[in-house]
């Protein structure tokens, strides 16, 4: 039996491959990305959405990445609406772990669409959830290397 990963993106993640590009981390985790969003449209990984990741890139003011983006939107199969749930684990990673706003909903949203991985670029939050239990936060290419097991064999 095959068990599908869920995996979940946050803005920054996203916006990577805008980024300059002149930093080997920065094109190394643009080039991972680019992969995860390969297998979740092969429908290798199972890619979640949220309401937060509508409502942050729609204040992008630039609308061709805007539209780059919102365009995952419809390949993701689980999409987090606002709710008790999502409001309540956002409180408790404000207060417990030290996260801010849109930073807090982003993983409450992934915990409550079920995902394995929060993937992000931001040091800030990888810091931040080390010893977070309910997901595993990990930059682009670690979330790469877990999903096709590199270091398994």
């Amino acid at each position: 039996m095959i068990v599908m990963t869920t995996i979940y993106l946050d803005v920054c993640c996203y916006n990577r491959p805008f980024d300059s590009q002149i930093e080997t981390r920065v094109r190394l985790e643009t080039e991972a990305k680019l992969c995860l969003q390969e297998m979740a449209k092969e429908g290798r990984v199972e890619l979640a959405w949220s309401y937060v990741l509508d409502y942050e890139n729609g204040l992008s003011p630039l609308p061709s990445r805007r539209d780059a983006i919102a365009v995952w939107r419809d390949i993701a199969p689980l999409c987090v609406e606002p709710g008790a749930a999502v409001a309540d684990q956002a409180s408790l990673l404000v207060t417990t772990y030290g996260l801010k706003g849109f930073d807090a909903l982003h993983v409450a949203c992934a915990v409550t669409a079920g995902a394995e991985l929060f993937v992000t670029t931001d040091d800030f939050i990888l810091k931040k959830l080390k010893s977070f239990s309910l997901l595993k936060t990990v930059t682009p290419i670690e979330a790469l290397s877990i999903l096709e097991q590199w270091y398994e064999s």
